[in-house]
């Protein structure tokens, strides 16, 4: 597809300094760029790569003004650059259609207009499916769930017994939601399941990464806010409460019963213990272990998790350690001559 920068100026609201009737005709990071593609550039600090580009235009923040390239200066390059991409780049994606003669739907289930199914996935009893879904090949939709409008179903998702999706839900391959909350009671020294009759809710417009998994809960509901977004190979365990607008990144696990609020950003690998609270807009660092409640507006980071500036200095101080261990083991000798000097006097 051939567009102006005129014409994309427009569409992202930028400011445009340069030729307006510059054709682009590609889309690429700024290091692999070449002539008719653009680009952008999302931090200040690597703005030397706009020297060496090959991208025919940049889209870039608003403090940037010396470039060789026209620019498209903007509040927020990457969301700009996300709004170009689905104008410009192809689309290779192609949906199922209408529903494959080997997928297995019960007639107790109800599917509304427009729903696609794909090849050799099983709709139990009870499920309803509203309209514009698509749900790919192989996918597991267990009894009495309810999937809302335009909801987008990788291949190979299992959606367990009376799960409710909101619309616009996105899960991709692998996920696994409403799988047994990790419920065992010792009873005379072997583990005694604990029945897990609870459900799971995904609100509109969730994200849910691949291979993640959502543990339903023991007797409510574990919950996922609206617009928050998964990244692949997450934990949610049972009767987790997950808010708004929410950031997990991979490989983050939460325990049962903690309740996360809104706007909130887990990163990689982050950790929470179960039955705490992590309030509004708080930012869990990657590889944290959150072993208490968080207040909210609040950075934390470390194990156990702390204040991200008193983690610092803790870690400051940790990668001293052997400098300070050789001080002290010479302070000790020193003493040690000392004490020995004494004692030949006073001998």
């Amino acid at each position: 597809m051939k567009i102006t920068l005129r014409e994309i100026a427009k569409l992202v609201g930028a400011e445009l300094v340069g030729n307006p009737d510059t054709v682009i005709t590609g889309i690429s990071g700024i290091k692999e760029a070449k002539e008719g593609d653009i680009t952008f550039l999302a931090n200040s600090k690597y703005a030397c790569l706009m020297k060496t580009t090959r991208a025919s235009a940049v889209i870039a923040s608003r403090e940037i003004s010396n470039s060789s390239k026209p620019l498209l200066r903007t509040d927020n390059p990457s969301l700009a650059f996300a709004r170009v991409v689905n104008l410009v780049a192809p689309n290779y994606a192609k949906h199922p259609q209408g529903i494959h003669p080997s997928a297995i739907i019960s007639e107790k289930a109800k599917l509304a207009k427009d729903v696609s199914v794909g090849a050799y996935t099983i709709v139990e009893d009870g499920v309803e499916i509203e309209e514009k879904t698509v749900i790919y090949a192989g996918c597991y939709i267990g009894a009495y769930s309810k999937i809302g409008k335009d909801c987008l179903i990788y291949p190979h998702v299992s959606i367990r017994e009376r799960i409710e999706l909101g619309n616009r839900v996105i899960i991709h391959s692998g996920a696994v939601i409403g799988s047994d909350g990790f419920g065992f009671a010792a009873v005379k020294g072997m583990q005694e399941k604990i029945p897990q009759i609870g459900t799971v809710s995904i609100q509109d417009d969730v994200e849910v990464g691949a291979n993640v998994t959502i543990d339903r809960a023991r007797f409510d509901k574990t919950i996922i806010g609206k617009g928050t977004k998964i990244d692949n190979l997450v934990q949610i365990a049972h009767n987790v409460v997950i808010g708004e607008n929410c950031i997990i990144v991979a490989q983050a696990g939460v325990s049962g019963s903690t309740t996360i609020g809104k706007g909130v950003v887990l990163a990689g690998q982050a950790g929470v213990v179960g039955h705490i609270h992590i309030g509004d807009n708080s930012i869990v660092a990657a590889q944290a272990g959150v072993t208490k409640s968080i207040p909210s507006n609040t950075k934390v980071s470390g194990y156990p998790a702390r204040a991200h500036d008193v983690a610092k200095r803790v870690n400051a101080c940790v990668q001293r350690l052997p400098e300070l261990y050789k001080k002290i083991r010479f302070l000790e000798e020193k003493i040690q001559e000392l004490e020995e000097k004494l004692k030949d006097k006073n001998g």
